[in-house]
């Protein structure tokens, strides 16, 4: 995710990173070259080319405007619920970490609470491999026990075996009656919490935005930009190429800025920053078990949060 200042009016035409003209400047130079070629042809030799009229390109424009509109937010629906999502999943494991004191402070006390945290840490982790599985972090491995680590390979949802190990944990306490009723049911709801975190996140990757929505609006896009300089070449002249490249980028740049955010937990710079979210809940964990040679926050790299 791109984390940096508001740019001043003059950098705002400059900025690369985070912007989707790197994504959609071939179309763009498609658009310009078709427009420069039309206006060529109709200024060399008249009656070539025909002009049409701009009137249904005004029409046009705006309903593919609208149906833009619908289209990023639906993306960015999907973007905004993975965020909140991932806020869920640090609440829980804060209210987690804190409900763990009701353990004894003792040492075996304190040993069982680190042997329910720790594993949280690697879940985290674990979360971020899982919806990146082209890109995995290997972070998890010195926060899970060694028995736990022989069955990751075996594992088709490696998060949710997780999450099984610690709710066995919770009912080894119950039943060597370290915790009560009510207390294991309170710990146990936590993790509840967490599983509907993961399938919620793999609801929405596993769930992308209708391919037919998808394909109509790309198909109508260029349509309309490809057509458009035959609409004003008589009006425009060779201010033609121009204007249709302008408007090629907010359409080109609206659709590509759709895709982005309808993967947000890719690798894209608008994606959400999921693998420093794990590391914020892997410092947060530690503190909560006191520790105090803990690492710094997540910084942006080249204002880009990871």
């Amino acid at each position: 995710m791109i984390v940096r200042d508001r740019p001043s009016l003059l950098r705002l035409f400059f900025i690369v990173r985070g912007s989707v003209v790197v994504r959609i400047y071939p179309q763009l130079l498609l658009v310009f070259a078709l427009a420069c070629l039309v206006v060529a042809l109709h200024r060399g030799y008249p009656g070539s080319v025909p002009a049409m009229s701009s009137a249904p390109f005004s029409l046009l424009g705006m309903a593919l405007s609208i149906f833009l509109g619908f289209r990023n937010n639906a993306s960015y629906d999907r973007w905004w619920e993975a965020r909140k999502d991932w806020g869920q999943l640090i609440t829980t494991l804060r209210d987690f970490a804190r409900q763990t004191q009701l353990l004894p402070d003792t040492p075996e006390g304190q040993a069982q609470r680190r042997a329910l945290l720790q594993p949280c840490m690697a879940f985290a982790h674990l979360l971020v491999d899982h919806l990146r599985p082209h890109a995995p972090r290997g972070k998890a491995t010195p926060w899970l026990p060694p028995e736990l680590q022989q069955q990751l390979a075996a594992s088709r949802n490696v998060p949710d075996l997780v999450l099984r190990h610690i709710g066995a944990q919770l009912a080894q306490l119950r039943r060597g009656l370290c915790i009560s009723d009510i207390e294991y049911s309170l710990l146990d709801a936590s993790i509840g919490r967490m599983s509907a975190v993961l399938a919620a996140c793999e609801r929405i990757r596993n769930t992308p935005v209708p391919f037919g929505y998808t394909l109509l609006l790309h198909r109508t896009a260029y349509l309309f930009c490809f057509l458009l300089p035959f609409g004003f070449v008589d009006t425009l002249g060779w201010a033609t190429p121009f204007a249709a490249t302008l408007v090629a980028y907010t359409f080109f740049g609206l659709d590509a800025l759709g895709e982005e955010l309808e993967e947000p937990f890719g690798h894209r710079p608008n994606a959400l920053p999921i693998g420093a979210l794990a590391d914020v809940i892997e410092i947060n964990l530690r503190e909560a078990l006191g520790e105090t040679d803990l690492p710094p926050l997540p910084v942006p790299v080249d204002d880009l949060l990871t």
